[in-house]
């Protein structure tokens, strides 16, 4: 394949990737703005939507790590992508089948989609790392997380229009007649993945051959990078936590808190652009920049209850997410060789998800003591990331 066909298509396949992100996002995001509340009506008690909430992130991360495995060993990346939109997909619509008080059901659908979530995940970024070899690693990924949070935004912003027009009477009819229509978009899901598995059957032509050797060790930088991410992850709450801040400070009516994690999402979506961006030019460095925005996200969010400041406080959330989560699917491609690159996605992304869980578990407990507990643990966590990052760009330049 010439220069620029190769160019060519690889900007055509991560579009098209990305467009199946937009509609897979509109899904399922569109149904985390409602789901809480949802499971509530359905008989859910608080505690048990928390566990539910939890145990489905720590599925949809730790199993990441045997899912890129397997994919690395099989090689059948499109079987792996395809088999995990198709469940994650269809588990939200059929949350709309649920019954009164089948909070049960619901609970294993929630599950379910982020079991399938840990399924194609590890596949589809490597299959989207050959890719973006062609034009940058960063702007790929940039571009990637851009158009998959766009769909995050508008998924929102449809049942919030949905709600408008339904009425909120009755509630969980109203939530059961947006869970599906959510149908449509997950449809065209799993349509547009067919399609760019029939277009593109061996994404694996877009990058060249590497010298690197078939497997990497886990070096101190490796290490250090590592560390680096799980303590942001750890320290970084969930937008659950701040929607619940927002509810119980009055700041926002209650129909309005899906509008602010559709705003989150937007804020993240042109934040992964241009630290995508950065990270081409500057390499690490971007992330200890976007790190630094992000670091006083929580003090403007619980230390207060001015709807303006937990605005600025959601805005700094949103660049710290968008960053992170272009960023280092960018910097596991350059760490990672392309034979091990989904367990190498797979490592890193169960690293994040394990300490996201213990982080969010954490700083919800300590919210109900005090907020100051969960703004000092927060802040603390993300100074702690940025030195590991600072001590990680060292070694690399020592090659340590």
């Amino acid at each position: 394949m010439d220069k620029k066909r190769a160019l060519s298509g690889a900007i055509i396949f991560i579009t098209l990737m990305g467009i199946v992100s937009l509609f897979s996002d509109m899904t399922h995001e569109g149904a985390r703005s409602i789901l809480g509340e949802y499971l509530n009506l359905a008989g859910a008690s608080a505690a048990t939507i928390g566990f539910v909430s939890g145990i489905g992130e720590l599925c949809g991360y730790s199993l990441r790590l045997i899912s890129g495995f397997i994919a690395d060993k099989t090689k059948k990346y499109w079987t792996f992508v395809i088999t995990g939109y198709v469940i994650q997909a269809l588990a939200i619509p059929a949350l709309a089948l649920v019954p009164e008080h089948g909070w049960i059901w619901a609970c294993g659908l929630v599950i379910l989609e982020r079991i399938g979530k840990a399924i194609k995940k590890p596949a589809k970024n490597t299959l989207v790392s050959f890719a973006a070899s062609e034009i940058g690693t960063g702007k790929g990924f940039a571009y990637q997380e851009f158009l998959d949070q766009l769909g995050a935004f508008l998924g929102p912003v449809l049942l919030f229009v949905t709600a408008l027009v339904k009425g909120t009477d009755d509630l969980f009819t109203t939530y059961r007649i947006s869970f599906a229509i959510l149908l449509v978009p997950a449809m065209i899901t799993i349509a547009l993945v067919l399609t760019a598995k029939i277009r593109y059957p061996d994404p694996e032509i877009f990058e060249k051959q590497e010298d690197k050797p078939a497997s990497f060790e886990f070096r101190k930088s490796f290490v250090l990078f590592m560390a680096a991410i799980c303590f942001f992850a750890f320290g970084f709450a969930d937008f659950t936590l701040i929607t619940l801040h927002s509810a119980n400070t009055g700041a926002f009516n209650e129909s309005m808190l899906s509008l602010l994690y559709a705003g989150a999402m937007a804020v993240d979506a042109f934040a992964a652009l241009f630290f995508g961006w950065l990270y081409d030019k500057v390499g690490l460095k971007a992330l200890i920049i976007s790190t630094l925005c992000s670091t006083f996200f929580s003090c403007f969010v619980f230390m207060t209850g001015n709807a303006w400041l937990i605005g600025a406080g959601i805005i700094l959330w949103g660049i710290g997410m968008g960053a992170q989560e272009s960023i280092m699917k960018a910097a596991v491609s350059g760490i990672v060789p392309r034979s091990m690159r989904s367990t190498g996605f797979g490592i890193f992304e169960t690293g994040f998800g394990i300490a996201w869980f213990l982080g969010s578990w954490l700083l919800g407990a300590l919210y109900d003591l005090n907020p100051v507990y969960l703004v000092t643990v927060s802040v603390v966590s993300q100074f702690l990331a940025i030195a590991f990052y600072a001590l990680c760009l060292r070694c690399n330049k020592t090659e340590c």
